[in-house]
């Protein structure tokens, strides 16, 4: 598959998503950054606030080439995307931590990780209908299934709900992978060199009626 920068496969490389130190782990693949996406559902929305930076976690969903933000009407950040003519500029990213890189050296410590970054301008949803569509999708990132196993937002829960799209159009992914990088005068030495994994894990659901378990929910156990 064809993954540079030029191919309609990928994201064009630019300015802001070329990573200045270790451009070797970057990449632009669609595929790539979706698959990364599609993993979690929780982000970090960056903007500036009154010429100070501000850095929040949200709930996020992908729908094709767009992201979805989760957040209230209340919200700092969805009241100025209100306010501006375009939407607010933001930057957003994902990570995943995969393991724990343990060398002999403390300076050759690291972390496996995947992550992606998206710059972009992001715009309040206020059609209805979009607005119910994503924010099933929503629910359905944290946990596929959910959508369709709860009630769907009321008029008035809808109206207390913001949420922002963010057209997914500069983006770069990084991804580390692999062992330790020991110094050879370092190999001999006595401490341990590795890797950990570090995986997600879900503890047995906890009903709060008497329900059954649904599949959906069983299938988390163990994985």
């Amino acid at each position: 598959m064809d993954s540079s920068p030029d191919s309609p496969r990928s994201y064009p490389r630019t300015e802001r998503t070329t990573p200045t130190r270790a451009r070797e782990r970057a990449g632009y693949a669609r595929e790539l950054a979706h698959g990364i996406l599609d993993d979690g559902y929780l982000c970090h929305l960056g903007y500036v606030r009154d010429g100070a930076p501000v850095v929040l976690p949200t709930l996020y969903a992908r729908l094709g080439e767009r992201l979805y933000l989760h957040g209230s009407t209340g919200s700092r950040a969805a009241r100025t995307a209100a306010e501006e003519p375009v939407g607010l500029a933001v930057c957003v990213t994902v990570t995943h931590v995969d393991g724990l890189v343990l060398a002999r050296s403390a300076f050759h410590h690291s972390v496996n990780y995947r992550s992606v970054v998206v710059h972009g301008v992001a715009r309040p949803v206020t059609d209805p209908a979009e607005k119910r569509r994503a924010l099933d999708v929503v629910v359905d990132q944290v946990l596929p299934g959910r959508a369709a196993d709860c009630r769907p937002a009321s008029a008035r829960e809808l109206a207390a709900t913001a949420l922002l799209a963010l057209d997914l159009s500069e983006v770069s992914a990084k991804v580390r992978t692999g062992g330790p990088t020991d110094e050879p005068e370092d190999v001999a030495l006595p401490h341990w060199s590795g890797v950990v994994p570090v995986r997600p894990g879900y503890g047995p659901p906890e009903p709060a009626g008497g329900e059954p378990t649904p599949d959906y929910l069983a299938r988390l156990v163990g994985s």
